[in-house]
């Protein structure tokens, strides 16, 4: 891999593809000639893949992990080109170079491995090759005379290939330079000697051909437009989230919780495999239509009101609620997290209760409805009284954003380096770009998950302003057909390249009608289904390992006796419990790279509607899992099971292993049709391993 200076910028990130730069390249500066006109530029960049929106926007990768681009790169001509990828952390001056490679039809292929988190640069440069088009067209000749006057030919440019190594190392002794002018000497006494093999001899010498190559012409190069790319750390690839309210984590009934009770309940979490635990909105509480028991509108003395109700006389985003503990504990819960392979990400949550401290030190934060008043949030029916909208467009918006923007940096300062975003696609997407550009800059370890249940065309564009995860449609999507659609979508292209998914069976705001009153089957069905389609997925808990079913009415979405508004005691400790399938499926997640990546993903035909088949492979490892799910929470179900044997890398002529990793049997199958009997009164699903037989390949091609 070259590594050489970055110096002047032949574009910018962001530049369309469709630009000059972009379809045509740009010539070297040195290339202009003395009226001062660009010289002409035979190589053309017709594409440079993956590509957002004409990079507009960054493709994300993850540090340490091959990136691999693809160029649409020709010449007019027969002549011979050579194209490199280029790249650079935006904020470096040396650009490294790798050497792409013909994959056909003016097709060229390359990798790099970005080293660490942060935001880069890459490009590609194509040029006609004057020695290799000599080279390639001297193979062909067979004529003595012709051979001969194609030697002096090639050793023009060797002499023009080693007077550019010495411009380049700034001097003319020894080296490449001298190397180039004795082979350069060897060609012009081969073209005057008699010895047809030895004339052909000297034109291929492979030894030459790659010093040649070190020291190409690329004063006519074309430059794509450079394109932005997004590196961050695996976390943002595969995590493992679990949600829980500190305030009740008491083991005590009816006593508030505290961190230090968070604390006590660390090896419960760690136990299940999670690596994420979230915490909602720590802060002081407002007292200003504070919210009763299930949401009603007066509170009584003692009620706790709504966690995202935030403000109050003890401080605002930057403070901890009082009964909840100190920064000291604050500090000790993020220390024992770590020991325990926990991260913990908070809530952010940017609105205010009427009694938040900006409401009368910031009044121009906010929107004033015509009697004077503050304007509380709303979405019509539903009315927010104690919540207060910060109003981004206020004519202070410098201001506000600033100090926004210190509430992240303040919490990273004490060691929080996972944030998820309630309502991004209520506020500003300016202020989303800014800010998450701003903190990643300065901290790129830092994670966002964004937490917009709207549009898709919403969701999307905040996971390209730079949100590192986001919230999906997987909990409103329950059929075999709505399943295989919205996870088709989501692993397509473009959305695969900026759109990495968190998928969440339940969250405090939704219990799905699919678990109003549902038995353990599709609590345990909606488990699978999210541990296995998607790399990263979580759970509000205890209520979902403890299974907790009931709606606050018939068709509503809210729970009865809601956490969001009241104190809840969770037995944990029940015989019942999902705890220890939890575990199960994720300590299989964590030794089955397949389940830990977006890519790889692959429905497989049932004859029943009922019964859901899918595999996932790592693109770079030996590790294939095939899943197949019990959609029915009632019945037992059964099918035949088609599986697509060549994308699956296995030989339809000998017999393969599949382990079930969750019932611990092992099964050899022979071709594609295979039987499949699923009792969701036993076990919903199969999670296989799929273990080819020795010594069958797998087509790289037919997995892409």
């Amino acid at each position: 891999m070259a590594r050489i200076e970055r110096g002047t910028r032949r574009g910018k990130a962001g530049a369309a593809v469709g630009s000059v730069a972009a379809a045509g390249g740009t010539s070297d500066p040195a290339a202009a000639d003395s009226a001062g006109q660009s010289a002409p530029v035979r190589a053309m960049i017709d594409a440079v893949l993956p590509c957002v929106d004409g990079g507009r926007f960054a493709v994300k990768a993850i540090a340490g992990e091959a990136f691999e681009v693809h160029a649409h790169a020709f010449a007019d001509g027969h002549e011979q080109i050579r194209v490199v990828l280029r790249w650079c952390a935006e904020r470096e001056s040396v650009w490294h170079e790798v050497a792409m490679q013909a994959e056909g039809n003016d097709v060229w292929r390359a990798a790099f491995v970005p080293p660490v988190p942060g935001r880069y640069l890459y490009e590609v440069c194509a040029w006609v090759d004057a020695f290799r088009s000599w080279r390639d067209g001297f193979a062909r000749r067979i004529e003595p005379d012709d051979l001969r006057l194609a030697l002096r030919a090639g050793a023009m440019l060797l002499r023009a290939a080693a007077a550019r190594s010495a411009s380049a190392s700034g001097r003319d002794s020894g080296g490449d330079g001298r190397q180039l002018r004795h082979y350069a000497e060897a060609l012009e006494q081969a073209a005057v000697g008699e010895d047809l093999l030895a004339m052909q001899a000297a034109g291929l010498d492979q030894s030459l051909a790659e010093l040649a190559d070190a020291h190409p012409d690329r004063s006519h190069a074309a430059h794509s437009a450079p394109l932005p790319l997004t590196v961050d750390r695996v976390r943002a690839r595969f995590s493992t989230w679990y949600e829980m309210f500190p305030r009740s984590a008491s083991p005590v009934l009816g006593r508030h919780g505290t961190l230090r009770d968070v604390e006590a309940r660390l090896p419960y979490v760690a136990a299940m495999g999670f690596d994420v635990l979230y915490l909602p909105p720590i802060h002081p509480i407002g007292r200003t239509y504070r919210k009763g028991p299930n949401n009603t509108l007066q509170a009584a003395p003692g009620d706790v009101g709504s966690p995202w109700a935030i403000g109050a006389d003890e401080g605002g985003h930057k403070e901890i609620l009082p009964e909840l503990g100190t920064i000291e504990d604050f500090r000790r819960l993020v220390a024992q997290a770590r020991e325990h392979g926990l991260e913990i990400a908070l809530d952010m949550a940017f609105q205010c209760s009427p009694d938040h401290p900006y409401v009368t030190t910031r009044p121009q934060w906010f929107q004033r409805r015509p009697d004077g008043s503050v304007q509380y949030a709303e979405n019509p029916p539903k009315r927010y009284q104690d919540i207060y909208p910060l109003n981004f467009d206020s004519e202070d918006w410098q201001a506000l954003w600033a100090e926004l923007k210190s509430v992240f940096e303040h919490w990273i300062a004490e060691g929080v380096m996972i944030f998820r975003v309630d309502n991004p696609h209520t506020k500003a997407f300016a202020f989303w770009e800014w800010v998450i550009a701003e903190i990643k800059h300065q901290h790129p370890n830092v994670l966002f998950l964004s937490e917009a249940f709207t549009r898709p065309k919403l969701m999307y564009r905040l996971a390209k302003l730079g949100f590192s995860q986001s919230y999906t449609y997987f909990t409103w999507r329950n059929t075999r057909a709505e399943l295989t659609e919205y996870f088709t979508e989501l692993g397509a292209e473009p959305q695969r390249l900026f759109f990495r998914a968190n998928v969440w069976p339940n969250t405090p705001d939704i219990l799905n009608e699919h678990l109003h009153g549902a038995p353990r089957s599709v609590f345990a069905s909606r488990l699978i289904l999210a541990a296995t389609l998607s790399a990263s997925y979580g759970i509000y808990g205890p209520a979902y390992e403890l299974m907790e079913n009931a709606p606050l009415k018939p068709g509503s979405e809210e729970y009865l006796d809601s956490e969001k508004y009241q104190l809840r005691h969770w037995p944990i400790e029940q015989p019942d419990s999902l705890s220890g399938l939890v575990a199960m499926v994720n300590r299989i997640r964590r030794e089955n790279p397949a389940l830990q990546t977006q890519e790889g993903l692959r429905f497989m035909a049932t004859d029943n509607e009922q019964l859901i088949a899918y595999a996932k492979r790592h693109p770079g490892e030996d590790n294939l899992i095939l899943a197949v799910v019990n959609l029915d929470p009632h019945h037992r179900q059964s099918c035949w099971l088609e599986l697509d044997l060549a994308w699956m890398g296995i030989d339809a002529a000998r017999p393969f292993q599949v382990d079930d990793l969750l019932a611990q049997h092992s099964y050899e199958w022979h071709g594609a049709r295979n039987f499949i009997i699923l009792d969701p009164d036993v076990m919903p699903a199969h999670i296989f391993k799929v273990r080819r037989h020795p010594g069958t390949e797998t087509d790289p091609a037919a997995l892409r």
